[in-house]
């Protein structure tokens, strides 16, 4: 018997969330991801557009210590990776860095008279493009170092 003025009710204790609750979070979370993603695949490629810069200069400066104890640089090296420099490198750089940022291999060509070198990483797309020079604003864009500077490097914003 119940007692009188008390009211009792067949419903337990509310646990748990509602879906509509549920969605709501869901749809939050979503929404982050969505602003947040496209800015950390920015501060990757920017991470590995700086690895590919200083591989680079790592391996400019190989070359001019080769060219300091030989007078000259490898003579006619075409499209050459870090297998092919790796014999003329190995006295000045522990590993030649076998790849760019972003796992493409290196383009390694020198003249036939061993007076210029020229160092390109074809960016993230791994495809070769226009090469004008200067400052570029793409990560797909070429970065080319020749001779102890860059020609065509990364400047500011990228896209």
């Amino acid at each position: 018997m119940e007692s009188p003025g008390v009211v009792t009710s067949n419903r337990r204790g509310k646990a748990g969330f509602t879906l509509i609750e549920l969605l709501i979070v869901i749809a939050i979370i979503g929404l982050i991801a969505a602003i947040a993603i496209p800015n950390l695949q920015s501060a990757l490629n920017k991470a590995r557009q700086g690895r590919t810069l200083a591989d680079m200069r790592a391996i400019g400066s190989a070359l001019e210590t080769y060219a300091v104890d030989n007078y000259l640089y490898p003579k006619s090296l075409s499209d050459a990776n870090a297998t092919t420099l790796t014999p003329f490198l190995s006295r000045y750089l522990r590993t030649v860095p076998p790849k760019d940022g972003w796992n493409n291999p290196w383009h390694v060509d020198t003249n036939s008279a061993g007076t210029i070198y020229t160092i390109t990483s074809h960016g993230a797309d791994g495809a070769a493009g226009t090469n004008p020079g200067g400052p570029t604003t793409d990560f797909n864009c070429d970065i080319i170092y020749t001779n102890n500077a860059f020609y065509q490097y990364p400047q500011g914003a990228q896209q």
